[in-house]
């Protein structure tokens, strides 16, 4: 029975691999170069493969290429989410010690209130207001694809994940060069320094380039300090899932998301068996980079599903929202450094 089950199952999976492999393949394309401009042109890779992936939208339009790209832009992008777990270990994190562990966390949930506050000032709704506060709060354009995959669709949710994405890649840029130069005018210590550019910057690339910029243990403390934040982003888009299902079941018609994400499920599973050290350090450094790069794939293919008129149309309240919450994660983060012993 069991052998007949599996010869009537090969023709379907086979003509569901040969459906979705020209769109995966595009969509690998874009990010290889994207990561290959980036590492020339020292210009974030996510960036460019948004851009790329936009230059090619009409790629996902129709043809062969279209289901594969939708199949890159959610089921890559959740296992890419999934296997960040595998980069954060209890031990790790717990090497900062407590205060500065309990600083940053607060910094992130303070962060996300104040985004979810402050976005109704700006004429924004509270799925846009989630979607920007997670990413500037945890980790930039990871947290908002991963955020973006649990939030109710509509007509609008590309073009809102792509605007944030943009966003906050842009603004880590500015950050890695800015905030070592004001670290300087502060004359914080090095270690207070490598807390604030880890405690603030969102993309985990721009934190690494300004930390080690001004010293190798800068560098360590910052790395250290964002992958807290990177530990974040599973409980939040746990809770965050929790109570979009309570209201989709509240509100008539609305179609409930699953009580937790699979992804989410993963990377708590990864997260914990690293921190038991079951996960070599090789197989945990592999499944680093493949999750690096199963998310450059995948915001690849979410750029080809963009209509770029229409990014642009989400107007300048949206861009002086993202902004508002990135410098308030950097004056609560700053107020912390001053406060603590």
């Amino acid at each position: 029975m069991s052998n007949a089950l599996i010869a009537n199952a090969m023709p379907s999976l086979k003509t569901r691999v040969q459906e979705l492999f020209p769109g995966i393949m595009v969509a690998g394309l874009v990010a290889v170069a994207a990561k290959f401009l980036s590492e020339h042109y020292a210009t974030p890779a996510m960036l460019l493969a948004l851009l790329l992936g936009i230059a090619v939208s009409f790629l996902s339009e129709e043809g062969k290429a279209a289901p594969g790209i939708a199949f890159s832009a959610r089921s890559l992008l959740r296992l890419g989410v999934a296997l960040l777990g595998a980069r954060i270990s209890v031990d790790l994190l717990m090497g900062l010690g407590v205060p500065l562990i309990i600083l940053v966390v607060a910094g992130v949930l303070a962060t996300i209130g104040f985004g979810l506050w402050v976005g109704k000032f700006f004429g924004h709704k509270w799925r846009f207001s989630l979607l920007t506060a997670g990413s500037v709060a945890i980790c930039g354009a990871s947290a908002a694809m991963a955020i973006g995959a649990i939030l109710p669709k509509d007509e609008r949710s590309e073009e809102r994940l792509i605007f944030t994405v943009v966003g906050v890649t842009v603004l880590s840029t500015l950050a890695m060069i800015l905030y070592p130069i004001l670290v300087s005018a502060l004359g914080l210590s090095t270690a207070q320094a490598g807390v604030f550019l880890g405690g603030t910057i969102h993309d985990v690339a721009q934190v690494v380039g300004a930390g080690f910029s001004i010293s190798t243990e800068t560098g360590d403390t910052a790395t250290l300090v964002k992958l807290i934040r990177v530990a974040m982003l599973a409980p939040v888009v746990l809770v965050a899932s929790l109570m979009i299902r309570a209201y989709a079941q509240a509100a008539p018609g609305g179609e409930r998301p699953p009580i937790l994400p699979g992804f989410v499920v993963a990377f708590l599973v990864l997260a914990a068996v690293n921190s038991a050290h079951l996960i070599p350090t090789g197989l945990a450094e592999f499944l680093g980079q493949t999750s690096r790069w199963l998310l450059l794939v995948a915001i690849a293919a979410v750029g080809m599903k963009t209509n770029l008129k229409q990014v642009l149309a989400v107007g300048p309240a949206a861009i002086a929202l993202i902004v508002v919450d990135t410098l308030f994660i950097g004056a609560f983060i700053l107020t912390g450094i001053a406060l603590l012993p």
